[in-house]
């Protein structure tokens, strides 16, 4: 047991974090904008031990369709643009989420986004708006 936990503890040291200038982050918020993404709101996790990710990208969509066409368009100019394919992507007409492993995006209508409160329970994380 006690080499398991040098072992990730090691692992968390060479992890290397991203940042809000990543390209990654970037083509994100991009792709959200460019689909008329609303709210969207970027929380910093990093500093934060029991976060999966360095950040959450959480955003509005006015109906399922623009949810979805908000989650088609950020999976295809990431991997145009930065060659990487998500992790996981779990649909959802009122919510989707685009999991890349280090950026989780939350894509919500505005009664989910209300109902499951993501932005109060990560209240301690560093937000941006953009």
């Amino acid at each position: 047991m006690e080499k398991i936990i040098t072992t990730l503890q090691e692992r968390k040291k060479t992890v290397t974090r991203l940042t809000k200038n990543s390209k990654l982050f970037k083509t994100i918020i991009n792709a959200i904008q460019d689909k008329k993404g609303h709210q969207i709101v970027s929380l910093d996790l990093k500093k934060i031990d029991e976060a999966v990710a360095d950040f959450f990208i959480l955003c509005e969509a006015n109906s399922n369709i623009q949810v979805k066409a908000i989650a088609d368009n950020i999976k295809k100019l990431v991997e145009e643009e930065c060659g990487e394919n998500p992790y996981h992507i779990e649909h959802g007409d009122k919510w989707t989420l685009v999991d890349y492993v280090n950026v989780v995006v939350h894509i919500f209508q505005h009664e989910q986004r209300m109902f499951y409160g993501l932005e109060s329970l990560w209240a301690d994380a560093p937000r941006t708006e953009h």
